[in-house]
């Protein structure tokens, strides 16, 4: 797997508003070239919703850039780097070949795939389709979130190697899957659970699917 770096990118907590709605949030941001990273994400980031954002199991996220054509021509607009309040735009897989419990290199620094991204409204707001959410999840292009396994600096020029995969654990496009489809397979929910390396608050959300 071939994967590189096309963008670092950090944000502050700034108001969004669109229409009536109004939202603080840090999903916009700027590009950086370098990254000094922490357990619990990259230097000068920040949450505005700590409840639902950050944490050691959603310091990092990240979005692919084979993505952006699509929305590009959804939203029939040219996207800059971070269009998704993403960290890191990663060129060369997607959500079909990742898997929970992965882990990457850069540099000195090991990432762990944790969970899928979920897209709130403030995605709406910030490209002003109230839409998005549904569209991220409909289509399944949702990125997802690193944990941090060991802190160090990486630059846009770093190598980004899959050093560690188990081949049983779920891509996060079946993640995805068991979280949204409309019929979820509850013994494949039960098996997911099981998975270490998914985030606690992804096993919540699946305890309460199996009961619905």
């Amino acid at each position: 797997m071939n994967v590189a770096i096309k963008a670092i990118a950090i944000g502050d907590v700034k108001s969004l508003k669109q229409n009536d709605k109004v939202a603080s949030s840090a999903i916009e941001k700027s590009t950086i070239s370098s990254a000094n990273v922490s357990l619990l994400g990259i230097e000068g980031d920040a949450q505005a919703d700590l409840k639902n954002h950050g944490g050691p199991d959603k310091a990092i996220c990240a979005y692919f850039f084979e993505h952006y054509s699509f929305w590009e021509e959804k939203l029939d607009k040219s996207l800059s780097f971070s269009a998704f309040g993403e960290n890191i735009t990663l060129q060369g897989t997607t959500e079909k070949e990742i898997r929970i419990g992965d882990i990457f290199k850069v540099n000195d620094v090991l990432l762990q795939v944790s969970q899928p991204r979920q897209p709130c409204f403030k995605l709406g707001l910030k490209h002003e389709q109230p839409k998005m959410p549904v569209w991220v999840r409909e289509t399944g292009y949702t990125g997802f979130y690193f944990r941090v396994l060991q802190e160090g600096t990486f630059t846009i020029n770093h190598s980004f190697e899959r050093v560690e995969t188990n081949l049983t654990y779920p891509t996060l496009e079946q993640a995805n899957e068991l979280m949204y489809g409309a019929h979820p397979n509850k013994e494949a929910i039960k098996e997911i659970i099981e998975v270490n390396e998914l985030s606690e608050s992804w096993k919540k959300q699946f305890k309460k699917r199996i009961n619905q």
